[in-house]
């Protein structure tokens, strides 16, 4: 049983077009995990429900969004942490070049 709040980096960062975002809760409460724009407007929920405490892993398919810096918030109960997380939307010869 998790016995701390804690919200992990993504993986992988830089990511295109999807990543993972893992958190754990301590105890019971109402969750939510959103994604904003360097501007703070909200554009994605990928969480809103009351969890059991526990670990979690949570997909973010941003393939509709452009490239650029967003930041994820997780909020349980009174706690909230928030990190930063990089979109790039490269071409795959790019990818490419720069894994080898």
């Amino acid at each position: 049983v998790p016995d701390k709040f804690e919200l992990s980096q993504n993986y992988p960062n830089p990511f295109n077009p999807s990543t993972k975002i893992k958190y754990q809760i301590a105890s019971s409460n109402p969750v939510n995990l959103k994604i904003y724009d360097v501007l703070g407007n909200e554009v994605a929920t990928l969480v809103n429900e009351v969890q059991p405490s526990g670990n979690y892993e949570v997909t973010f398919d941003a393939s509709l969004l452009s490239s650029g810096t967003y930041f994820y918030k997780l909020q349980a109960g009174s706690l909230v942490e928030t990190k930063k997380m990089l979109l790039l939307k490269w071409k795959t010869e790019v990818w490419k070049f720069l894994i080898t």
